[in-house]
């Protein structure tokens, strides 16, 4: 009996943990997220932002490069509706190179209407 309510006890735990996607929820807190490494070659940003127009949403975010050697950063935009669910297709990620003790800016269009939110997710 025992090892019947463990055994439906662990499959319940496998099932669940299976179906969760890992993923971080947007907030109007953190629109910008930077792996460590990019802080650790120089670069800072600006949180992105966002104009919602009625043909097609877009933001922009400025990164600046401290170092004295130019730093090529990826780069994705997350969009998500009005409820804070992420939309899917994913735009492919890109990249910048940021020139020496210089600025870029970096732009993007969500390809969906109903985005209302957006998070930008930078990496080297």
């Amino acid at each position: 009996m025992l090892k019947g309510r463990i055994a439906v006890l662990a499959l319940t735990i496998l099932i669940a943990g299976c179906s969760s996607r890992p993923a971080i929820p947007v907030s109007d807190e953190q629109t910008l997220v930077m792996e460590s490494s990019v802080l650790a070659a120089g670069i800072t940003a600006e949180t992105p932002s966002l104009t919602i127009s009625d043909i097609q949403p877009s933001a922009s975010s400025r990164l600046y490069n401290e170092r004295n050697e130019p730093v090529t950063v990826h780069y994705r935009f997350y969009w998500y509706d009005v409820r804070g669910l992420e939309m899917h297709p994913l735009e492919a990620p890109r990249n910048v190179t940021v020139p020496a003790n210089s600025s870029v800016t970096l732009y993007g269009s969500a390809n969906y209407l109903g985005a209302h939110k957006v998070r930008l997710y930078l990496y080297l």
